[in-house]
């Protein structure tokens, strides 16, 4: 049995850290400040990803439908693989349509001499003859625990150790903190992969989301450089990259300690081909990551058949209906 420990936190004040998401890396340090030798030895966290606490709806391929009201603000049940992924889609597509979406999706910016940091709420205005002029929108982030395989007794990590953990630059000044609001534990196994199951069984094609980055070549004394993955299929029409290469690629920083080490990357959001025999293993795997670094969040993606778009307001559109 492997068990994931989905956590939610509420960004408490202001973050000066990585625009896209908090780090696992950065995540993973402020948990071991709290924990034994043994548990940091075999704790894996994933990247964080940054979620409004507004009204929402459940996606179309959650085990469940229909208005979901606050979704951002406490984590849904989870009983299929899809539902994994309801807050690790950076657009936030379960976001209600009626409510000004892209802005709901954008960080307040609050300048501090020449660095930039992320506020933790935003606010806007109401139209005139409301009782209120103006309303609040908090952020939150969202990450999932895991331990080394036979570990089972590193999962869940207490709430108390949860609780209060800082993160990103700054944190002596009071920035980064983050408040324990929801957590839930998985069991991996278990879970539905019938829509998978499906594809396989009918010889469907699938694709390949990739939800942080994968690490090609690191400076770090424990990265081994690697080639992309051979069942990764790369259709330059699908990654947005230039030909010569058909995968965007960005250089970032692992930090460990007083040292900042180099890591070249394959950028995350972008969308290959599966030609692996095994989709529901291979699903499996995307959710426990992949590759160098992976402990502290690289390497994780999402596996989806080639009939289902992961926008569905392209279909919509494509139809003739609203989006």
């Amino acid at each position: 049995m492997t068990r994931l420990q989905q956590v939610l936190f509420e960004l408490e004040g202001q973050y000066l850290g990585h625009p896209y998401f908090v780090t696992g890396n950065a995540l993973f340090n402020a948990v071991a400040r709290r924990v034994d030798a043994e548990t940091r030895r075999s704790l894996r966290v994933s990247h964080g990803v940054f979620l409004p606490g507004e009204y929402g709806a459940y996606p179309e391929q959650h085990s469940k439908d229909g208005y979901a009201g606050k979704l951002g603000q406490s984590l849904p049940d989870v009983t299929s693989y899809e539902d994994l992924f309801v807050f690790r889609d950076p657009a936030q597509r379960w976001l209600l349509s009626s409510r000004p979406r892209d802005a709901h999706n954008a960080h307040d910016v609050q300048l501090h001499s020449d660095r930039v940091a992320f506020d933790g709420t935003c606010w806007f205005g109401r139209p005139s003859g409301q009782r209120n002029r103006r309303r609040s929108v908090s952020w939150y982030v969202h990450c999932y625990l895991h331990a080394a395989p036979g570990d089972d007794g590193v999962v869940p990590v207490a709430e108390g150790v949860l609780d209060g953990l800082q993160v990103g630059g700054a944190r002596n000044y009071g920035f980064g903190e983050l408040s324990l609001v929801d957590t839930q534990v998985v069991d991996l196994e278990s879970l539905d992969y019938s829509r998978l199951e499906a594809a396989q069984s009918s010889d469907e094609a699938c694709r390949i989301e990739l939800m942080s980055p994968f690490v090609l070549d690191s400076e770090h004394p424990s990265g081994d450089s690697q080639d992309v993955p051979w069942w990764w299929r790369v259709d330059t029409g699908e990654t947005n990259a230039a030909a010569s290469t058909g995968l965007r690629r960005r250089e970032t920083r692992l930090v460990d300690g007083e040292e900042t080490y180099a890591i070249q990357t394959v950028d995350h959001g972008q969308v290959v081909r599966y030609v692996g025999d095994d989709p529901v293993e291979t699903a499996m795997n995307g959710v426990l990551r992949v590759g160098t670094h992976s402990r502290f969040g690289f390497g994780e993606f999402r596996v989806r058949p080639a009939g289902e778009d992961r926008v569905p307001e392209r279909s919509a559109s494509a139809a003739g209906g609203e989006t």
